[in-house]
């Protein structure tokens, strides 16, 4: 008699994920992996390496440095490129400034989030991807439950909502014409307790922001955000230091913090379990209008 053996919630998600990722190697001539040194693309990279080893990654690492990232953020980036022994592809969104093609905000918490989208599309431009796999979650953002695991962008990397197509199961459909290129989420069914669990269970290494730590800070719109040479100060801004953690980590300027002791996985596991604000509550960016994420994404942003 055959003993069939149930798998957890997280071992389904994971093989769900890896599965994604390997049909992402099939279908397409040129992936990449958008890689950015948060705690969504170190999980992506943790399954890729489940799904591909002992070979190499079928696609490079992609990172698009707006040039206000966190300093541990882009060590970190850096340091699992090497360990990995996988290709980093980096390409500067300053690089679009100074060539006119994007123009920085002015003001005291100048974003780059926005911008970012014309070094992406230059990017796939430049090296002809057809796939792009991100790490956003349908739980993040009321836009990112809009989409489907594949999907689409036209020639113009513009997303279409109305356009999604079908997705039955566990069948993606990756034909596309020329000059498309599709995204890819192979983690969308994933919460974000989803992924501290599962960074837990297989004892994934993290950027010390993620954990509690001191740092300068001053308040805006009743958040904590970081002190950081891209924020100009004036004489109203009351610097303090606070024990900080960050759930989510973007920008310097558009990423607040929240004040928290948990300094280990499990902490930070019960933290999220009690919590009664979202994720993506700290992402400045995504308050600047009802639908922010979805202008964004329909601009081409990943």
């Amino acid at each position: 008699m055959t003993t069939r053996t149930r798998l957890s919630h997280l071992q389904q998600l994971e093989a769900e994920s890896i599965y994604i990722l390997r049909e992402v190697a099939a279908q397409f001539e040129r992936p990449a992996l958008l890689f950015s040194g948060g705690k969504d693309s170190i999980t992506l990279v943790h399954l890729a390496l489940k799904a591909f080893r002992p070979g190499k990654f079928p696609f490079p690492l992609v990172h698009i440095d707006t040039g206000h990232n966190f300093p541990e953020a882009l060590q970190f980036r850096d340091d699992l490129a090497n360990r990995i022994g996988e290709k980093l592809i980096v390409r500067y969104v300053q690089d679009s400034i100074d060539q006119g093609k994007a123009v920085e905000e002015k003001g005291k918490f100048p974003s780059r989030n926005a911008i970012q989208t014309v070094t992406l599309l230059d990017t796939i431009s430049e090296f002809k991807f057809d796939a792009c796999i991100g790490g956003a979650r349908r739980d993040e953002e009321k836009a990112r439950a809009k989409e489907r695991v594949f999907s689409v962008r036209d020639e113009f990397g513009s997303w279409d909502p109305k356009l999604q197509r079908p997705e039955l199961w566990n069948i993606y459909n990756g034909k596309i014409h020329v000059g498309e290129n599709v995204r890819v989420f192979p983690i969308s069914n994933w919460t974000e307790l989803d992924v501290w669990e599962y960074i837990k269970a297989e004892n994934i290494p993290l950027p010390s922001l993620y954990f509690s730590h001191k740092r300068e800070i001053v308040w805006r719109e009743n958040v904590v955000f970081p002190v950081s040479e891209f924020v100009t100060l004036d004489s109203s801004d009351k610097v303090e230091e606070k024990t900080v953690r960050f759930r989510t980590v973007g920008d310097m300027t558009c990423t607040a913090a929240v004040e928290s002791e948990a300094n280990s996985l499990d902490d930070i596991i019960r933290e999220i379990q009690t919590s009664r604000t979202t994720e993506r509550g700290s992402r400045l960016d995504d308050k600047r209008s009802e639908a922010a994420m979805e202008e964004r994404k329909r601009g081409g942003y990943f």
